[in-house]
């Protein structure tokens, strides 16, 4: 296994801080946006962009690069934050966000940001568009491999399921699927409004290679990605226990926080909680 010391740990912490304190002054300054899905996947974000992944900011479109697909894309802040924070844009820009004219939309377009590899927003569609990636790779002779971030309110909608079962048919072992399991959605609990429960034996029943981790545990997420790059012949999904805004305490496990900004007094309380030591 590649190294996990506690410095290695540390830093990726560092970085996942980093990335939630980016989200909350966008988000508090655009004056909308959603807020608690993006502070739920910052800690998988982080080790996917600063020790996962082979990415090249200065050739966003290096056809060997590793393919991160954001299929809950409503979580757009957190993909500007981690892609201004690994280079491929200046930082400067956050601050553009859902501003007439920025690139920076609330849902990601590929087409206008550099490092994003698919727009999306309409829920269920990222995580099909990151089998067909999967397959195109395989088909290429290419030996990247496609990371799609899934929340467990998307996981209610068919089309999911039907990327699953093509994936698991083509034996697409390049692919993995992480579920952000933070149990919220924007009208309620998950369970509550559609529930996707048991997640893990279902996707298991489709055919995929299954873990199930805590998705604020480095050592846990960092051990789920090297399995999954190491297990051969199906695709791996992560199921990642995670609390919805995590970081901040008045925002953790409060379902209003899915789709709200903060105003300046919560911005200010928000990044005192986050940056204390």
């Amino acid at each position: 296994m590649r190294e996990t010391n506690e410095q290695v740990v540390k830093e990726l912490e560092e970085k996942a801080r980093s990335l939630r304190c980016e989200v909350i002054k966008m988000l508090g300054k655009a004056g909308s946006g959603h807020t608690g899905g993006s502070l739920s996947a910052a800690d998988i974000v982080a080790c996917l962009y600063f020790w996962e992944m082979r990415v090249d900011p200065a050739r966003p479109d290096w056809p060997d690069r590793d393919r991160f697909v954001l299929s809950k894309g409503h979580a757009a802040p957190l993909l500007y934050a981690v892609l201004a924070e690994k280079g491929f844009f200046p930082k400067e820009e956050l601050a553009s966000l859902r501003r007439l004219g920025s690139p920076l939309q609330g849902h990601p377009d590929m087409r206008k940001v550099p490092g994003v590899e698919a727009s999306t927003g309409s829920l269920g569609q990222g995580i099909a568009w990151a089998v067909g990636m999967a397959l195109a790779g395989r088909l290429d002779g290419r030996g990247y491999r496609v990371y799609a971030l899934l929340g467990d309110g998307e996981i209610q909608e068919g089309e999911v399921w039907e990327a699953a079962m093509a994936a698991a048919h083509y034996r697409l072992d390049n692919l993995v699927a992480i579920i952000d399991y933070n149990g919220l959605q924007i009208d309620g609990e998950v369970s509550r409004i559609m529930s996707p429960l048991p997640i893990a034996p279902k996707f298991e029943a489709f055919g995929w290679h299954v873990q199930e981790i805590d998705g604020h545990d480095f050592y846990q997420i960092m051990q789920a990605l090297e399995q999954a790059r190491n297990h051969k012949g199906r695709p791996s999904a992560v199921v990642a226990r995670t609390v919805k805004g995590k970081g901040v305490s008045f925002m953790e496990n409060v379902v209003d926080w899915h789709g709200k900004a903060p105003s300046a007094e919560q911005v200010e309380k928000a990044l005192a909680e986050l940056t204390a030591v």
